[in-house]
């Protein structure tokens, strides 16, 4: 089952800052997580010049399509990006990766999430959408879709509800699964009639963690675990150190967290997904599918960052082999 996301193209560019002086310049509060306007955005790029910084593709189903390369799945990629250097390093970055980019280009700025880390380790947020969230439905034709088996959609999305709706009902009639992910309680709550309408209509594998879950059915999760998935035929909720609950067709598992103490758990639903839809394409149990996730979310927790280090992958196929022994 060949796979691809659909999801913001967004760089992740993290830079140390000397001081915190930067913050007040452009208006935004230590240790928050905002939207910010291009103005802004050209500004911190700017004040950063001579910074120590670092780059990434981010953007939460690039995160997952990455990972799933580096096991060796198909993927793609659906995104929008601007003609600066931002946006050839993210499309080099994927094909790198081995995932096949499907990008829609334009002239100006790319977007990007910029995590600027304070002296004393506190991390302030500035996400510039950009082109990113601007994709319209018909700049996704049915050709590239009719490559693969699955699309995974991020709830992000959301906010731009022809464009969710329109690929969902293209995929479903070239055959392909949708599996979505909630993305944020704060989504959740805000479009709460429209995933109602689309999620029973379209998904069939849907990802989400605790309060994602408890936001969309009002009950905590191992209750709301069995309410969706009397919605779509797999429901997955997450759970942090407590690991996962995976429902199907009335039948309920559990499968343990991996990991230590975490440094940092961003990027640990991406990764969980991205094992979980890997298990799906090479046609594993569920059970065998939600273990594979929990591995490699018990993997980038232990790092800085959405991004599996590149020298842990051979380990991982190691286990993954045994997984599906």
């Amino acid at each position: 089952m060949n796979t691809i996301g659909l999801g913001n193209a967004l760089v992740d560019v993290l830079l140390k800052l000397d001081n915190d002086n930067v913050l007040s310049e452009i208006g935004i509060k230590k240790g928050a997580m905002d939207m910010i306007d291009q103005q802004q955005m050209l500004a911190i790029r700017k004040a950063q010049e001579h910074l120590e910084r670092s780059q990434a593709p981010g953007g939460s189903v690039c995160n997952t399509m990455r990972a799933m390369a580096f096991l060796d799945a198909k993927t793609g990629f659906i995104g929008k990006i601007g003609s600066d250097s931002v946006g050839k390093f993210y499309e080099k970055a994927l094909e790198e990766a081995g995932v096949t980019p499907y990008f829609i280009k334009v002239d100006g700025v790319s977007g990007s999430c910029t995590v600027l880390i304070s002296s004393d380790g506190e991390r302030t947020m500035g996400t510039f959408l950009g082109p990113a969230a601007t994709i319209t439905p018909d700049e996704i034709s049915e050709e590239i879709l009719s490559g693969y088996q699955c699309i995974y959609i991020e709830g992000y999305l959301l906010v731009n509800e022809p464009l969710v709706r329109t690929t969902m009902q293209k995929a479903k009639k070239l055959g392909l699964k949708v599996a979505l992910d909630l993305s944020n309680f704060n989504i959740v709550n805000a479009f709460k009639g429209f995933l109602e309408d689309i999620i029973p209509k379209y998904v069939d594998i849907l990802f989400s963690n605790e309060p994602e879950a408890e936001a969309y059915t009002g009950l905590k999760a191992c209750d709301a675990v069995k309410v969706l998935s009397e919605m779509v035929d797999v429901s997955i909720v997450t759970l942090g150190k407590e690991g996962a609950i995976v429902g199907c067709k009335g039948q309920f598992f559990t499968v343990p967290a991996e990991g230590g103490k975490p440094l940092d758990t961003t990027g640990a639903g991406d990764n969980f997904a991205a094992g979980f839809l890997y298990g799906c394409s090479v046609g594993a149990t569920l059970e065998q599918s939600a273990r594979i996730g929990s591995m490699l979310a018990g993997y980038v927790i232990d790092v800085v960052g959405p991004q599996i280090p590149m020298d842990k992958w051979e380990q991982i196929k190691l286990k993954v082999k045994a997984i599906l022994a």
